[in-house]
């Protein structure tokens, strides 16, 4: 494995105005101060959506609690117990809500996730939509990759390290940590298996721009925190990269998620499937006018686009998985 790894550090930035008004950029940490009534953990991807809805639900105690990916370790979700390690990414996430059903702790109500089920022989877990995302490769824009278009079989052949140069430039490819939904989607959509990712690969914390720093630098980065970041709704760490097209298709229209790009997702919260019709859960995940979905300005704001009515939807078999 190369090892050229990198490891995020935190940035404050100030707030833009975007849609109606002018939202507060989070810290680079906004950990919950008190303990919540729903604690999650997990995605990178969205913890600053989630953090700014949970403000914005509010709560006595706060409804929502969210810790970010990536800060001190352990973090402790209750008043009483419950000090766990820091889960960074969606699967790590994943893990952790299994591990306290498992031990039937109480710990973890839910999940962040920007995959969906990667083992569906369970109806364990749902993956309950809330918003739309899309993945593309970012590159340096003072490198001559910024002008690469490329197809997902040239991309698995940039990531299996067969494709060595490009536009002049020697690649060094990064992709996000090993338990980072993000790296999940992006390999899959390029058909890439993980025991196939090439040596030359080197690791980095999903979505942070300041990563690439030399001029064949390249890596999967999301649509969605590239546009928070650039307006500065979230602190700005996207360096001087910029987003590629993929088969000619480009990854934002008029400064927001283009809703024709081919590696579009949808980005998830997770939930034991037996606490769905619990009232706090349903209230907050389950259905078009569940507490998260109200706040879809919000979730736009952050570079994200609607599902409309398809935001809460539990009842696709699909959505449901993981022992």
């Amino acid at each position: 494995m190369n090892v050229k790894s990198r490891v995020r550090i935190g940035a404050v930035v100030g707030a833009a105005a975007l849609g109606l008004g002018v939202l507060t950029a989070p810290s680079a940490m906004a950990d919950p101060t008190g303990f919540p009534t729903l604690a999650g953990t997990g995605s990178d991807t969205t913890q600053d959506v989630t953090n700014a809805i949970a403000t914005r639900v509010g709560g006595s105690p706060q409804l929502i609690g969210s810790w970010d990916a990536t800060g001190t370790s352990p973090i402790k979700t209750r008043a009483t117990g419950c000090s766990l390690p820091r889960p960074n990414g969606s699967s790590a996430g994943i893990d952790a809500l299994r591990a306290d059903l498992d031990a039937n702790t109480k710990c973890l109500d839910f999940a962040r996730s920007s995959r969906g089920p990667a083992d569906r022989t369970s109806t364990r877990l749902t993956w309950v939509p809330f918003a739309k995302d899309a993945v593309t490769f970012a590159v340096r824009s003072d490198s001559a990759l910024r002008t690469a278009d490329l197809t997902p079989a040239q991309l698995k052949s940039v990531f299996n390290c067969t494709t060595k140069t490009l536009n002049g430039v020697t690649l060094t490819p990064l992709l996000p940590q090993a338990q980072s939904g993000s790296r999940t989607f992006f390999l899959g959509q390029i058909g890439l298996p993980e025991a196939e990712v090439g040596s030359c690969v080197g690791s980095m914390q999903e979505h942070d721009g300041r990563a690439l720093d030399s001029a064949g630098d390249i890596a999967p980065y999301s649509v969605a925190q590239w546009i928070a970041q650039t307006n500065e709704v979230v602190p700005d760490i996207h360096g001087v990269t910029v987003l590629n097209k993929i088969g000619g298709v480009a990854p934002t229209t008029a400064g927001k998620l283009n809703p024709a790009f081919p590696f579009a997702r949808d980005v998830f919260n997770v939930v034991p499937t037996a606490k769905l019709n619990d009232a706090t859960v349903k209230d907050v995940f389950v259905g078009s006018t569940s507490k998260v979905c109200a706040q879809n300005s919000t979730i736009e704001t952050y570079g994200f686009g609607s599902l409309g009515t398809g935001c809460g939807a539990t009842s696709d078999p699909a959505l449901k998985g993981e022992r």
